[in-house]
C-alpha cells in the first residue's frame, strides 16, 4: 500500500533490533509502584497500551540505579526484593507481545533526589548528592560525590542494565538530560569540581563515558543503548547548543541512538515539556543541529503529535526518530493510525498538563482526552454490546460526541441531536485562541470519528420530552452542557459588555481599554489572548489569586504568561457596576474604578438544569454527563461520557 507518511513508517535497524517505524514512546512514569520500587499491574497496563498502539519503542521510566544516593519512590530493580525481577519481566513481556521494543530508562536524580517522593517532608531527611557542594534554590544542601561514590554509581548502572536485559528489555536509555545527575556533571553551572570529573569538557563527560562503558560491558555488543541528553540547557550559566554538539560528539561512539531533548529541571519545565504557549516542535532545532555533527541516529521530542509535522521532520533530515510522551497518552493509537493512513483520526494532545498534574495530586495518571490512561487494566478494548440498543444522545459537545462514538463502536444504533447548527459545544469558543486551537480541533476530530462510526448526526434538532417520547430510545445520554451565567451587576446603557461567546464566535470586537471580569481559567486565557492582540487589558479577580481552577502544572505557566503580557491584574476586587467608560469595583479598602471601553464577562457557567430535568424520563436508561452534571473540565466530561457508553 502507499503510505500517507512514508518516512514515519520506515523501519530502522538499531543494534540487534529493528524499529518497526520511526514513532517511539517517551519515558513517562506510571503510578502503582510499591515502597520497594516494584511496578504493579497498572504500570504494566500503562506501558502496554502504547505498545498495542503501534509505538516502535516503549520506554519505561525511570529506574533508579543507586537508591543509596537517590532516595525517591521511582522504580528500583534488584535481586534482593522477592518478585521484583518477575514484575519487570511481566512489563517487558507486555510491551514485546505487541511487536514493540521494550526499553527502560536508567536514571539518577543527583541533587534533585526526592523529587517524586509522595511525602515531600521526607526530602529533608535525605542527603542530596551532586558533582559539587552547594545549596539548591529551595534551600536544600547538596554534597559533592566522592570518587568512591562515583565508582559505586558507575557500577550500579551496569548492574541495573544487566538485570533489565535479564528481565527481557531489549534496549536501555541512559538519562543524561533535564538536570539529573549525569547532566549535572556535564553542566558548567552545576559542576565546579577541580578533579578529573570537572573543568574542561573532556573531564565533565568522563563520568558519562564510564557509565556507558559499564552498561556496555553488562549488556554485551549489539544491545542498543539510547542516550537522552539536553541539546542545550537553555539557561544562563548552563551549556549551550554549541557545547551540546561537542558533548554528543564526545559520546556517540558509545551509544546507538542520541535522543535530544531540552532544558533543565531547575529552570525550564515548560521548555522541556513545551506548553500550549510554545510552538509545536519548538525544540526540534536542537536535534537538527546535533544531527549535523554525529553519525548515529538522532531522536527528537517536544510537543509533537501532528503526523504531517513529524513526517516533515524525518523527511527533511532534522531527525531520524520522533519521540512522543503526552501525544501518546492522548492517543496511544497514533502510530497505528499513521501506519494505516488514518492520520486525520488522531486525537491530539491539548498540552494542558492534566497528565502531569494528576500524579502529584492523586498519585495516579489521567489524560484530559483519553479516559483509559492510568486505568488500562480496567479494559483496553471496546467490547461489543451483548444487545444492540437504540441510543439517543442529546447534545453535541465533547461529552455528547465521546458518548456517541463509544456507543457506536460497541455496535449500538446511535442518534446524536444537537440544537445548534454545528457540533463542538463549548469547544467552539477555543477556535479564537491560537494557544488552545487543539481544543477546538478535538471537537472536529470527534465529529469525524462519529460520522465514520455510523452515528446519525442531526443538527438544528433540539430535544424536549415530546421528541424523546416519540423517538422511543432504549437509552438516552444527556449532554446538554452549560451556559454562561448572567452578569450579577448593573450595566449602564451605552456600554459594551460582551460574553466570551460574543467575543470568540459571535463576531463582536473588544475595543479600546478592555476589562475582563472574572479571573478563573477562562477569564485569564481570554485576557491573555486580548493582550496578545495588542489590547490594553485589565483583569478583575474577586479572589486573591488567579486561575484557581487551573491544574497545578499549567497554572504557574499561565501566570507567567499573564505577567509577561503586561496585563493589569486587580485581585480582591468585585465588579459592582458597569458605567460609561469605567467599571466600578468594591475592594476591602473601598471602591475603585477601572477604565473600560469594553467589558468581557467571564464569571462562569451554569448547567442547563431545566433541559436536564425535562429529559430525566427520556428512556428506560438515562445518564447525564459533562457540564450538564456540573460545569467542569474536559477531563471529567470525557471520562463520564465514555463510561456512560460502556454501561449501555
Amino acid at each position: 500500500m502507499k503510505r500517507d507518511y512514508p518516512n514515519l513508517c520506515k523501519p530502522l535497524n538499531v543494534g540487534n533490533v529493528t524499529l518497526r517505524n520511526r514513532m517511539c514512546s517517551a519515558p513517562m512514569g506510571a503510578t502503582d509502584i510499591d515502597a520497594n520500587g516494584t511496578p504493579g499491574p497498572r504500570t504494566q497496563g500503562f506501558y502496554e497500551l502504547r505498545a498495542k498502539g503501534g509505538a516502535a519503542v516503549v520506554t519505561v521510566s525511570e529506574l533508579v540505579v543507586h537508591p543509596e544516593t537517590d532516595g525517591s519512590q521511582m522504580l528500583h530493580l534488584s535481586l534482593s526484593t522477592p518478585g521484583q525481577l518477575g514484575a519487570f519481566t511481566f512489563v517487558a513481556d507486555a510491551i514485546k507481545r505487541h511487536g514493540s521494543i521494550p526499553s527502560i530508562e536508567l536514571s539518577h536524580s543527583g541533587q534533585y533526589a526526592g523529587t517524586y517522593m509522595v511525602d515531600k517532608k521526607k526530602k529533608g531527611s535525605l542527603c542530596q548528592y551532586g558533582p559539587s557542594d552547594g545549596v539548591r534554590p529551595d534551600g536544600m544542601p547538596v554534597k559533592a560525590l566522592t570518587r568512591e561514590q562515583i565508582a559505586d554509581i558507575v557500577a550500579a548502572y551496569g548492574t541495573a542494565a544487566e538485570l533489565a536485559k535479564r528481565a527481557g528489555f531489549e534496549m536501555v536509555m541512559l538519562h543524561v538530560g533535564h538536570g539529573w545527575l549525569l547532566n549535572q556533571f556535564l553542566s558548567p553551572y552545576f559542576n565546579k569540581r577541580d578533579d578529573e570529573y570537572g573543568g574542561a569538557l573532556e573531564n565533565r563527560v568522563r563520568i558519562v563515558r564510564e557509565v556507558l562503558g559499564s552498561i556496555r560491558e553488562a549488556v554485551g555488543t549489539g544491545f542498543p543503548i539510547e542516550m537522552r541528553m539536553s541539546g542545550s540547557e537553555l539557561f544562563e550559566g548552563g551549556y549551550d547548543l554549541e557545547e551540546g554538539c561537542r558533548i554528543a560528539e564526545a559520546l556517540e561512539d558509545l551509544v546507538d541512538i542520541i535522543h535530544v531533548s531540552a532544558g533543565s529541571y531547575q529552570f525550564g519545565f515548560s521548555i522541556t515539556h513545551p506548553s500550549m504557549f510554545r510552538d509545536h516542535g519548538c525544540n526540534v532545532y536542537l536535534a537538527a543541529e546535533i544531527k549535523k555533527h554525529v553519525s548515529k541516529p538522532v531522536a527528537t521530542i517536544g510537543g509533537l503529535s501532528d503526523p504531517a509535522q513529524m513526517e516533515e521532520i524525518i523527511a527533511s533530515g532534522k531527525a531520524d526518530i520522533v519521540v512522543m510522551g503526552r501525544g501518546l497518552l492522548a492517543d496511544p493509537e497514533l502510530p497505528n493510525k499513521v501506519m494505516s493512513n488514518r492520520g486525520d483520526e488522531v486525537v491530539k494532545c491539548l498540552r494542558c498538563f492534566v497528565c502531569m498534574a494528576e500524579r502529584p495530586m492523586t498519585q495516579t495518571r489521567r489524560c484530559a482526552v483519553n479516559p483509559l490512561i492510568g486505568r488500562e487494566i480496567e479494559g483496553m478494548r471496546l467490547t461489543p454490546a451483548l444487545e444492540r440498543k437504540r441510543v439517543l444522545v442529546v447534545g453535541g459537545g465533547i461529552a455528547g460526541m465521546v458518548a456517541a462514538y463509544t456507543a457506536a463502536k460497541r455496535g449500538h444504533e446511535v442518534t446524536l441531536c444537537e440544537a445548534n447548527g454545528e457540533l463542538g459545544g463549548i469547544l467552539r469558543l477555543e477556535q479564537a485562541l491560537p494557544f488552545k486551537h487543539e481544543m477546538y480541533e478535538l471537537g472536529c476530530t470527534y465529529e469525524l470519528l462519529c460520522r465514520r462510526a455510523g452515528v446519525d448526526i442531526r443538527l438544528n434538532t433540539p430535544v424536549d420530552a415530546a421528541f424523546a417520547e416519540e423517538f422511543a430510545a432504549d437509552a438516552a445520554i444527556i449532554a446538554v452542557g452549560s451556559e454562561a451565567k448572567k452578569p450579577p451587576f448593573p450595566i449602564a446603557e451605552d456600554t459594551c459588555v460582551l460574553s466570551i461567546e460574543d467575543l470568540h464566535i459571535g463576531g463582536k470586537k473588544a475595543e479600546g481599554e478592555v476589562v475582563v471580569a472574572g479571573a478563573g481559567l477562562t477569564g485569564c486565557e481570554c485576557a491573555l489572548h486580548l493582550a496578545h492582540e495588542g489590547k490594553s487589558v485589565h483583569l478583575i479577580a474577586s479572589r486573591s489569586e488567579l486561575a484557581i481552577d487551573c491544574n497545578i502544572r499549567n497554572r504557574p505557566i499561565l501566570l507567567a504568561e499573564i505577567e509577561a503580557a503586561g496585563i493589569d491584574v486587580r485581585t480582591g476586587a468585585r465588579v459592582a457596576r458597569v458605567e460609561k467608560g469605567q467599571v466600578v469595583c468594591t475592594t476591602s479598602e473601598g471602591e475603585i474604578t477601572v477604565p473600560a471601553d469594553t467589558v468581557v464577562c467571564a464569571i462562569g457557567q451554569r448547567s442547563r438544569t431545566e433541559a436536564v430535568d425535562e429529559l430525566r424520563d427520556a428512556a428506560p436508561f438515562v445518564r447525564i454527563v459533562g457540564d450538564a452534571v456540573r460545569p467542569g473540565t474536559i477531563t471529567a466530561a470525557v471520562y463520564q461520557a465514555y463510561h456512560a457508553a460502556l454501561d449501555l
